[in-house]
């Protein structure tokens, strides 16, 4: 989904639901038997109608790669309904499996669905729009530094829900900014859109389409250079697809697995502390450009990294932040951004870390937390 999609959703909504409707007679198929539907979240094609006004131009808010998103009043409630082709009932089918067994604070919540003339699934609605927007856009207030750790750890538990508390056990596959959502509260939930393109069981293979990707790359460079292999780790070393594309870390390693994520993760870390994208611009406008990955990495390679470290933080923080506090996010961005995935902390080890950056007492015995011995040392300031 695009970063308007930011927009579209909201704060929870109570359940105020009338007597539920009657079922629409589409049918599952047997493949999808083991969804469970309650009749309550249930909405008549009717009731949406008329809470976006026919669907009006007025009311759509985002544009998805499998339909529109509008905002709606629905029970007295703001919501977010998301419209989807009947062509797309696989992808539809596959998104709600996933949203009635997940449920997280810290993941934007499926309200309802509806299955008349086409597909739609109802969601909360997120008043303060994405983190992209906050960091990116203008017309904001900055992000505090405070702020931007508890969306940072907020982020980090909605992953930690889908890695570690669900089962079969889901990797998200797009997180950066623009999946991140922020509430009234400035409190951070993750996008939990979770159709065919986006979420993957672990321990799977990728979808097709993106498997057919891997053939248009690996033939050329076999034929070259004899390793496709060792010249995809090159173009990572040398930032040029930095951040790295999932599926050129698949290529890399050969494994889909939860540190897919956190290396985008770590990603979102880095864009936290210094408001820029994921690839930036450099020498003005000569159209040369740098991953944030190695920009960081070059900072934290110096002896004493914190001088030009206050270069790269978020001007507009002025000098509202603990540098140790941004010296230790970064160096934790690090360990979630090295190259080889078995090296990267898990995100159990990462929402730790950051409640410990989040607490005002740093005398807390941070080793018996982390099964990564660098962490340990990270967070212990070593």
């Amino acid at each position: 989904m695009n970063q308007k999609l930011g927009l579209a959703f909201g704060s929870a909504p109570g359940s105020n639901s009338d007597k539920p409707v009657e079922s629409t007679g589409l049918a599952l198929s047997p493949g999808l038997g083991g969804i469970t539907m309650d009749k309550s979240v249930e909405f008549s094609y009717e009731e949406l109608a008329q809470a976006t006004d026919n669907f009006s131009m007025a009311n759509k808010i985002g544009q998805g790669g499998f339909g529109s998103v509008y905002y709606a009043e629905l029970r007295g409630e703001k919501a977010a309904i998301k419209k989807m082709d009947m062509q797309a009932s696989k992808e539809f089918f596959a998104e709600l499996k996933v949203l009635t067994h997940v449920h997280h604070l810290n993941l934007v919540r499926l309200i309802g669905y509806c299955v008349e003339g086409s597909l739609f699934l109802v969601y909360e609605y997120i008043e303060n729009g994405n983190l992209s927007q906050h960091l990116h856009g203008s017309g904001r207030d900055p992000l505090s530094w405070s702020a931007r750790l508890q969306i940072a750890l907020d982020s980090a538990r909605g992953l930690d829900y889908i890695h570690e508390h669900t089962v079969p056990v889901y990797i998200h596959r797009d997180i950066k900014p623009a999946n991140i959502l922020i509430d009234k509260n400035f409190r951070g939930k993750v996008v939990a859109d979770f159709g065919l393109t986006k979420l993957t069981v672990g321990g799977s293979s990728l979808p097709t389409r993106i498997v057919d990707v891997f053939s248009k790359f690996r033939q050329p460079v076999m034929s070259k250079q004899g390793s496709w292999r060792s010249v995809f780790v090159q173009l990572v070393k040398l930032s040029l697809c930095d951040p790295i594309p999932a599926y050129l870390l698949y290529v890399i390693y050969g494994d889909v697995s939860p540190k897919l994520d956190v290396y985008a993760f770590g990603v979102v870390l880095y864009e936290l502390i210094s408001a820029k994208d994921a690839i930036v611009k450099i020498n003005g406008s000569s159209g040369e450009t740098q991953g944030l990955v190695a920009l960081f990495e070059n900072v934290l390679n110096e002896p004493d990294p914190r001088e030009e470290l206050c270069k790269l933080i978020d001007p507009r923080l002025e000098d509202n932040y603990p540098l140790d506090s941004v010296l230790k996010m970064a160096q934790l961005a690090r360990a979630c951004t090295y190259e080889n995935p078995q090296l990267r902390p898990s995100i159990r080890s990462i929402v730790v870390a950051l409640m410990n950056l989040s607490s005002s007492t740093d005398d807390r015995d941070v080793g018996s937390f982390y099964e990564n011995q660098a962490l340990v040392n990270l967070m212990s300031g070593r």
